[in-house]
This record gives structure tokens, C-alpha cells and sequence, in this order.
């Protein structure tokens, strides 16, 4: 039995310390990008907005700042009241240089509000290629760029990007980005390393010919999530889909601990729906296993009690390490923020079964509401 202990013990850390080298080595060169001689395609930006947050601004004015010879971009709003409307129109006027327009008005299509929203602008799109970037998410000049160039591959069908957070103007925000960037981020990274891509919701960059081939955006709303509805729509056409070599940016600002608990349950559940299989192998992720192996390892005289210690300074060293590495947030807050986080771990992960539904900015979303005939 100790033997075992010992084994398992040993597996856990060498996992960890797997993704974290493979998440890591995608920072230590520059993002790919076309060659000046590529023909690049056009491109259209689709950004859904949905009321005003502390960074709107800043977000949706940097895609007016993209270095790419061919794109226009779509804003979507649901209801003409929306505080964001007033926004982008300043924005758009502001930056004549971008073809640019906001449709305003929502199709029941789905249960996901977030689709329905969306849909007219999808329709509205002259391009087969689409970007569709939520609203709070910071792009570098090179976003559209990188994407073109990540699609080198016939077998690809979606090119994906999770969020990196930053700005922490808290703990709890730091909280967020201890979820977002070493835990979620590290894991996402490491299975694209390994072939094994996830869609995610912030970033989503496919063809709609490819889209439409699986059913269109209607069919996004089969899942609590549009991202996992994307992943399951890609594989079902034999592509794959593929992340971005490094991640973006999206300002966190201040939080709180129910808003961190809220989105980390919502997205929790929204695993549990969509890929149970890979949710029941959540608990074994972090390090509480590790902990409970190496307790009962130095309570059974088979490692000294300094074991202990050697396990935390690895653990969190090394995600610290590769924090610092990518240019995530990496302070003495942020060392904490990462006990905090998986200490939360498995209290989110037991609660998330006694979740049915989800609320988003306000709306139920649900994966089995039917559409309508619209």
C-alpha cells in the first residue's frame, strides 16, 4: 500500500508539473504570424456587447486598432437600451478608418441568450470567415494575425483562445485570475499541446461554411455553453480544434468573493453538462490528493515531515514560475490567490451537483429550451 501511495504520489506531481512545462514553452518564443507574401482573408470581427463594465472601453476600442489589411466589424446588442449602444456608436464614430456597424435586436433561436444575440449579426457577416471576441477581451494589434496563422491545418475547423486575466485591483480579482490563467489557462494549454483542443467561448474563429455544415449557431444552443456546443460541432465533422500559441488578456478589475463564486460555479456546471467525463476528473487536478497521499505517507513513517513543505514549494513554485513566464500576475497576492482558489476547488465541484441551470447577466440559460420558428 505504500508502495502504491508512493507511485500515485509521484504521478500526481510529475502531471502537474507536465502542464506546466507544456503551457510554459509556448511563451518562450513570439506567436506565429503570416508571411508578408500570404494572401490573408477577410475577416469579419463579431463582438456581442451586453451592458457596461469597468473595462468596456478600453476592450472594445482595441478592435480598432488591429493590424490586418481586410476586416470589418459586427457589434451586437440585444435591446436598444443597452448602456453599451452609446458606447460603441461613439467608438465607431470615432474610428471612420474600420468598417463598422451595430445591429441592435435579438432572435429567440436557442435558450442561450448570448446566441440569439449574435445570430443577426452572423447573418449579416459578407465573410466566411468570423471572429467572434467577446466583449471584454483586450486585443493586441497582431489578434487577427495570430488566428490566420494558427490555421495551417486542412483538418482544423475552429481556432480557440481561452482568457489570461489581469488587472487584479483585489484579492478576490486575483482570486479570478489564479482560476483563469495557472489553473484553467495551464490546463487548456497542455491539452491543446497533446491534441487535445476545447472551444472557448472568448475566442472563436472558425468558417461559416464549416459552421453552417454542423448546423449553423442554432446548434450552439444544444449545450449550457456555446463553447462546448462549438467543440462538439467541430468534432462531429472530423476537424479538430486548435488554440492560439499563447493566450489574451481580459481585465478583471475589482471583485468580489460572491461574483467569483458565482461565474466559478456557473462555468463548473457548464463542464458537469458538457464533458462529464473530464468533469469527475477535476478533484484529482489540484492538489488536494497530492496533500492527502504525502499526509499519510509521513503519518506511516514512509517520508520525512519536510515532505510536506518540498510539496508546497514545488506545487505553487512552479505555477508561480510559470506565471512569471507568460506575464501573468505573479505577487505575494497571487501566491495566496492560488491556495485560496484550490481550497474553493472542491467546494465548487461538490455544489455543482446540486445545480440545474445557470444565470448569465441576468437571463436563465438553458441548453433544452426550443427554439422558435423566427
Amino acid at each position: 500500500m505504500i508502495l502504491f501511495c508512493l507511485i500515485l504520489l509521484g504521478a500526481a506531481m510529475a502531471l502537474h508539473l507536465a502542464t506546466v512545462v507544456l503551457s510554459g514553452q509556448r511563451y518562450l518564443s513570439a506567436p506565429k504570424l503570416p508571411a508578408p507574401s500570404d494572401r490573408l482573408p477577410a475577416l469579419t470581427l463579431l463582438r456581442p456587447v451586453c451592458g457596461l463594465d469597468a473595462f468596456d472601453e478600453d476592450t472594445l476600442r482595441s478592435s480598432f486598432h488591429l493590424d490586418y489589411p481586410d476586416y470589418r466589424i459586427i457589434f451586437c446588442a440585444a435591446h436598444e437600451n443597452d448602456p453599451a449602444c452609446a458606447l460603441v456608436r461613439r467608438l465607431i464614430a470615432e474610428n471612420p478608418q474600420v468598417p463598422a456597424r451595430l445591429m441592435v435586436g435579438e432572435t429567440p433561436l436557442t435558450g442561450n441568450p448570448k446566441i440569439n444575440n449574435m445570430h443577426k449579426g452572423y447573418l449579416a457577416a459578407e465573410t466566411d470567415h468570423i471572429v467572434m471576441t467577446d466583449s471584454n477581451l483586450l486585443l493586441p494589434r497582431d489578434y487577427l494575425r495570430q488566428l490566420v496563422a494558427c490555421w495551417d491545418d486542412d483538418k482544423i475547423g475552429l481556432i480557440t483562445a481561452p482568457a489570461a486575466g489581469s488587472h487584479a485591483d483585489n484579492l478576490w480579482s486575483a482570486v479570478e485570475c489564479a482560476f483563469l490563467n495557472t489553473h484553467q489557462g495551464r490546463w487548456q494549454l497542455a491539452a491543446d499541446a497533446v491534441g487535445l483542443g476545447y472551444a472557448q467561448g472568448k475566442t472563436l474563429y472558425g468558417k461559416r461554411s464549416i459552421i453552417d455544415a454542423g448546423g449553423g449557431l442554432q446548434a450552439l444552443g444544444r449545450d449550457l455553453a456555446e463553447d462546448v456546443a462549438m467543440t462538439k460541432l467541430i468534432r462531429g465533422q472530423d476537424k479538430t480544434v486548435k488554440l492560439t500559441k499563447q493566450l489574451y488578456f481580459q481585465p478583471i478589475g475589482k471583485k468580489s468573493f460572491a461574483q467569483v463564486w458565482a461565474r466559478q460555479l456557473r462555468w463548473s456546471l457548464i463542464r458537469r453538462q458538457g464533458f462529464l467525463h473530464l468533469f469527475l476528473l477535476e478533484m484529482v487536478q489540484g492538489p488536494v490528493l497530492p496533500l492527502l497521499l504525502c499526509l499519510g505517507l509521513i503519518a506511516a513513517g514512509a517520508l520525512p515531515a519536510w515532505s510536506l513543505v518540498a510539496l508546497f514549494v514545488v506545487w505553487y513554485g512552479s505555477e508561480w514560475a510559470l506565471a512569471r513566464i507568460a506575464g501573468w500576475p505573479a505577487t505575494l497576492r497571487d501566491l495566496a490567490a492560488f491556495v485560496l482558489r484550490d481550497a474553493l476547488i472542491p467546494v465548487i465541484w461538490g455544489v455543482t451537483w446540486t445545480q440545474k441551470g445557470l444565470v448569465w447577466r441576468g437571463n436563465t440559460v438553458s441548453h433544452s429550451a426550443k427554439p422558435s420558428r423566427a
